[in-house]
């Protein structure tokens, strides 16, 4: 029932459609007495479900049978609204520019806190520069991982990250060069510098993410980063060398 809220869905609206689901055609006092809702919030939910294309009807002996659609009209209903949005995005956008302040620091809570900021990075940079990550990304939130990486090498973002010496190789994108610096703790808290933003993942449970957008500071992060790149081991001291033959 949560994914059903989560795409747009009220709660009783996901209570009516999954009841209807397991049921199969029926009225709507059958709907009501299952789902355990009033008649009149069932009927206004199966009213708003026939409008989103969710559910349909037949009427029989002038009485009206509901059914479901196929599960794949979700997708469809998705993909509409995505529609919808994309429409209205020159105006918010043109809003949004008038009256975002131009350093600001934001705190985003949670995994989909999480999602939000690497949404940003993937629609934003070209270049992002990571020191210290332990692979958090992917240990903790495996699924948007595969995600986040397939989409780093379509949209080509060259990734550079600089991640202690001892630390165990990660799954990357094929955008992905990784150098090795001397360390000796692990650390909860990822730096990722893009564009004129310093976004800090803190991997507690659950997760913090901290942006701060100020271009200054940005520069002088990334500067930082550079000077510790160009130090930094290339080949992981993990890698095995291949044993020269002794001379004769």
């Amino acid at each position: 029932m949560k994914a059903l809220e989560e795409i747009g869905l009220s709660r009783i609206e996901s209570n009516v459609y999954l009841t209807l689901l397991r049921l199969g055609a029926s009225r709507a006092g059958k709907i009501s007495k299952k789902s355990q809702i009033n008649r009149t919030s069932t009927y206004n939910s199966l009213d708003r479900l026939l409008k989103k294309g969710l559910i349909h009807y037949r009427v029989v002996a002038n009485e009206k049978w509901y059914e479901c659609a196929n599960p794949n009209r979700l997708l469809e209903f998705l993909k509409e609204k995505e529609g919808e949005v994309e429409k209205v995005l020159p105006f918010l956008n043109n809003i949004y520019e008038t009256t975002a302040d131009e350093h600001n620091v934001t705190l985003y809570y949670g995994y989909k806190g999480v999602k939000t900021v690497f949404q940003d990075i993937l629609r934003e940079a070209k270049i992002v520069y990571v020191m210290d990550s332990e692979g958090q990304l992917v240990d903790r939130m495996p699924n948007f991982a595969k995600y986040a990486i397939k989409q780093l090498d379509k949209r080509k973002i060259i990734v550079k990250y600089l991640v202690r010496k001892d630390r165990k190789p990660s799954v990357a994108s094929k955008t992905t060069e990784t150098r090795y610096i001397k360390k000796a703790t692990k650390s909860n808290a990822v730096i990722n510098i893009y564009n004129d933003k310093i976004a800090i993942f803190v991997w507690t449970d659950p997760p913090e993410v901290v942006v701060i957008k100020n271009k200054a500071a940005t520069d002088s992060l990334a500067d930082y980063f550079k000077m510790f790149w160009k130090r930094a081991d290339v080949n992981p001291p993990f890698q095995k060398r291949k044993k020269r033959n002794p001379r004769i």
